[in-house]
């Protein structure tokens, strides 16, 4: 009889642990903007913690949308802040209602990009070169969401040498198609653009010198969690702040979800997963 109650008493305590572990209480949202590399590191926490029985959620908006809802305890955790030098201004306006997570890549960077073919090498020869950039009769710059970091430093960069160009807001695809219809056709163009990102691998693109350094150094980019994420998921929070990924292991994700469709994210993120289990349980001492 002793025997019998032990091995019900094991099992009830089996059932209960795994209760309160897999649901810790609230189920998790993760915000997601625009860029390829959120979008896939996003798609792989999701797929993680679904491994680990929490019921997770993904919802897309702007950064700054991001950022705000996060500080408003909107939503639990987003994953794409580029400090010290790109998010800066938007992070200090939130930093106090927000927990950071981080860094979870250490190396990451912005500029003006263009195809090697171009002749030209820095920014400041632009403007000697405007009739060859030329879109809608106006010499311009592609660019991707209005309100990034990275579009508010392209206006910095263009006041500050004095470029005679339109910034042409977009999205980083649309940013990415009329990169590829120009490259196709060989034709100039300079688009705004980060490292790391798998376009980097698929074509032939360096940066313009940036002289006057508007860019910055390299940044490193983090996440942010809302103030009560540490309380409501210690669990996830702990393995999020042990998750470190480089320019390789964050282009490989990227590059499998383009290769196995990127309008379906989640099936490339498994499968990337599945072939790096040995890196990603170090994330989960």
């Amino acid at each position: 009889m002793l025997k019998k109650l032990k091995v019900l008493l094991f099992g009830l305590f089996m059932v209960l642990g795994a209760t309160a572990h897999a649901a810790d209480a609230k189920p998790i949202t993760i915000g997601v903007n625009s860029w390829a590399e959120n979008i896939a590191v996003a798609n792989m926490w999701k797929l993680l913690l679904e491994e680990k029985n929490y019921k997770v959620s993904l919802q897309n908006a702007g950064k700054i949308i991001l950022y705000n809802s996060v500080a408003q305890g909107k939503i639990d955790v987003s994953f794409e802040v580029w400090l010290p030098a790109s998010d800066k201004a938007a992070y200090e306006s939130i930093k106090d209602k927000v927990q950071l997570i981080g860094p979870w890549l250490s190396e990451a960077n912005l500029g003006l990009a263009v195809p090697n073919y171009v002749d030209i090498t820095s920014i400041d020869q632009l403007n000697d070169h405007k009739e060859e950039f030329q879109w809608r009769g106006r010499a311009s710059i592609f660019g991707i969401d209005a309100g990034t970091g990275l579009m508010g430093l392209t206006d910095k960069a263009m006041a500050e040498y004095k470029l005679d160009y339109n910034l042409l807001p977009s999205s980083e695809v649309a940013m990415l198609q009329s990169l590829d219809r120009a490259m196709k056709r060989k034709e100039p163009i300079v688009v705004t653009l980060w490292k790391p990102h798998w376009v980097w691998a698929k074509k032939d693109l360096r940066y313009l010198d940036d002289p006057k350094k508007i860019f910055g150094a390299t940044d490193s980019i983090y996440g942010i969690a809302a103030q009560s994420f540490r309380n409501d998921h210690p669990q996830v929070e702990h393995w999020l702040q042990q998750w470190k990924m480089d320019e390789k292991s964050l282009g490989d994700l990227m590059a499998t979800i383009n290769e196995n469709g990127s309008s379906t994210p989640e099936k490339g993120a498994q499968v990337w997963i599945d072939a790096n289990r040995a890196t990603i349980d170090g994330w989960f001492k």
